[in-house]
């Protein structure tokens, strides 16, 4: 997926309208005289279709396109507000985290991305448990995804399922277990953790620094969210 704001939020309103109109890809593809694959690739971010496609496909699903100027990093504040005041333990038991954890057996992995972050007290959004794992443990983790009847989330057909649960095999490395969603970096070595320990449970957690080179979403929330407590404290000493 391409790292461009305006083309996930292109890719997610497409795919929203799509699905509140109870249409699939194929049928917004023949309403719109455009190929099933070309919308899969609009829906994953893949490619920024040009106006006059976005239109038709709007048009296709009875909508129009409306465009707005916001200040800059609006979309992050809107979800930095969204976590204030956040429980961090209802947020990690809905995560499922200690039951994925625990499941997880021996597995070398590290927590990493938004889980980690957070771990380390950053109030950021984060919708699933993001671990790395070394690609010479892949058999290993394979099995974990069977034992835990995991389905891959399949981007072509924005669905679970239909793919194989292999990191080898092609998709994305996100996937839904019986104890919640995860998502992995599949890397050659994992990132030297730090212990963190919250509740009764101590965690090897990517460091904040890394999170930032490996991750850009939670890198941007990351700096937006420095920016305004800078902002905060200058007020403050005003």
């Amino acid at each position: 997926m391409t790292e461009s704001r305006l083309v996930r939020q292109i890719a997610h309103a497409l795919r929203h309208e799509r699905e509140r109109a109870g249409l699939t890809q194929q049928a917004l593809a023949a309403r719109a005289g455009l190929s099933q694959a070309a919308i899969a690739r609009i829906e994953r971010g893949d490619r920024l279709p040009s106006l006059t496609t976005a239109e038709r496909l709007l048009t296709a699903l009875d909508r129009q396109l409306r465009i707005e100027v916001e200040p800059l990093d609006s979309h992050l504040d809107a979800a930095l507000d969204e976590m204030s005041g956040a429980d961090l333990v209802e947020q990690l038991a809905d995560l499922g985290l200690d039951r994925l954890v625990a499941a997880l057996g021996d597995l070398p992995y590290v927590l990493a991305g938004s889980t980690a972050a957070v771990l380390q007290g950053a109030p950021i959004p984060v919708d699933a448990v993001e671990i790395a794992v070394r690609w010479r443990d892949s058999p290993a983790f394979t099995a974990f995804l069977e034992r835990t009847y995991a389905q891959r989330w399949n981007a072509r057909w924005e669905e679970w399922g239909g793919v194989r649960h292999e990191p080898e095999e092609p998709g994305e490395h996100h996937w839904r277990t019986r104890h919640g969603e995860l998502r992995a970096r599949m890397v050659e070595e994992l990132p030297e953790p730090i212990e963190v320990r919250f509740g009764e449970r101590t965690y090897p957690v990517e460091p904040l620094v890394q999170v930032e080179v490996t991750d850009r979403r939670a890198a941007d929330l990351l700096r937006r969210h420095r920016q305004r407590l800078t902002a905060d404290a200058g007020g403050s000493a005003g």
